[in-house]
């Protein structure tokens, strides 16, 4: 982790190219990575937990070999988004950020995905998926090992 960490100290604002340095690296920001940062950027723990915390694209927990959002803003939601998510949530048997116990799932809610005309929308493995229905979500949560 230290070569990782060590690699932004000269850039203005470091702490965010860590970040991303190391859950490239790793899938995840470990939890022992907080007192290395902390102490390479003079900073406290609190302050790097605060910002891996803020950010919903920063785990502290490897994610599941797929990773499905949910837009939860409210044209998807007009669109019956609401019911879309429960549906997912209930099938899965996780609440949100949660990942199945087979690792295969990990299911997010993400706040627009900009396709708001194409309504209720995911997102699954960065790839983006409009008007996605109770049969589509179906068939996207079957390829993904659900």
């Amino acid at each position: 982790m230290q070569p990782l960490i060590e690699r932004h100290l000269q850039q203005e604002g470091p702490l965010l190219p860590i970040l991303h340095s190391l859950q490239e690296a790793f899938g995840h920001i470990p939890q022992a990575a907080a007192s290395l940062i902390a102490d390479a950027l003079n900073i406290t723990r609190a302050e790097v937990h605060g910002v891996v915390s803020f950010y919903h694209d920063f785990r502290d927990v490897p994610a599941g070999r797929h990773v499905v959002k949910i837009c939860r803003a409210e044209a998807c939601q007009s669109m019956g988004g609401a019911a879309l998510a429960d549906a997912a949530l209930e099938r899965l048997g996780v609440a949100w950020h949660g990942t199945t116990a087979d690792g295969a799932i990990t299911i997010e809610p993400v706040y627009c995905l900009g396709l708001c005309a194409c309504g209720p929308a995911a997102m699954v493995d960065g790839e983006l998926v409009g008007r996605v229905d109770a049969a589509r979500l179906d068939t996207i949560l079957k390829e993904a090992g659900a």
